[in-house]
């Protein structure tokens, strides 16, 4: 095989991440609303109806489908979906740094702005248990609480210890995750959520 063949091929190849076709990928969207003349987030919480994760608090947004022409049209599809605001009032909508999460998803943040009243806002009851939003200002000046996760691997009985270096005493790397945490009245904010309202935060607080 002449390697300048291959390679050509590789040089054809556009890069993305390694494996990335067996991940779940996920669109959400982090909305901004007015309410009392004062720009504020919206946060859901999860129906208890729901299989995964009842009555948490999230931002609206759920998996990317087939028919999403791409992630930013899940997020806004979702969001009307959720929250029953249309597709034409959800403005200013732009990407956050996208997550690759070590449970097998990937999920793609946005931010924007419902130019609507809060009172427009009309949850699915059989998705979303309740609405809520907290003053924007009161997020900039709340530094969250952060804790921490360890994660370790485990190796199933199966696994082929005689074929690897160190066999059972192979020293397998621990990773520790932060978990953020706001509190706003009786609301604890954390998990998926918290992070991304985090790096939200971090980037329109930033001088540049």
């Amino acid at each position: 095989m002449d390697p300048e063949n291959l390679l050509h091929k590789v040089s054809k190849h556009s890069p993305s991440i390694l494996g990335s076709k067996n991940f779940v990928k996920f669109a959400i969207l982090l909305p901004l609303i007015e309410k009392n003349n004062e720009t504020h987030v919206l946060f859901e919480v999860r129906s208890h109806k729901m299989r995964r994760q009842p009555g948490e608090i999230c931002f609206p947004g759920g998996r990317i489908d087939q028919q999403d022409p791409d992630a930013k049209a899940a997020a806004l599809r979702e969001t009307r979906e959720e929250l029953g605001i249309p597709e034409r009032d959800l403005l200013h909508v732009h990407p956050l740094d996208y997550m690759v999460s070590p449970f097998g998803m990937i999920v793609y943040p946005y931010a924007g702005y419902i130019n609507q009243p809060y009172s427009a806002v009309d949850p699915n009851p059989d998705e979303v248990g309740d609405v809520f939003t907290v003053p924007l200002s009161y997020l900039m000046e709340t530094e969250p609480e952060i804790h921490h996760v360890g994660f370790e691997a485990k190796p199933k009985e199966n696994f082929p210890f005689e074929l690897i270096e160190g066999g059972k005493d192979y020293n397998w790397q621990t990773r520790q995750f932060e978990e953020y945490f706001y509190k706003y009245e009786d609301k604890v904010i954390w998990g998926l959520t918290a992070r991304i309202l985090s790096h939200f935060i971090d980037m329109v607080s930033s001088e540049n």
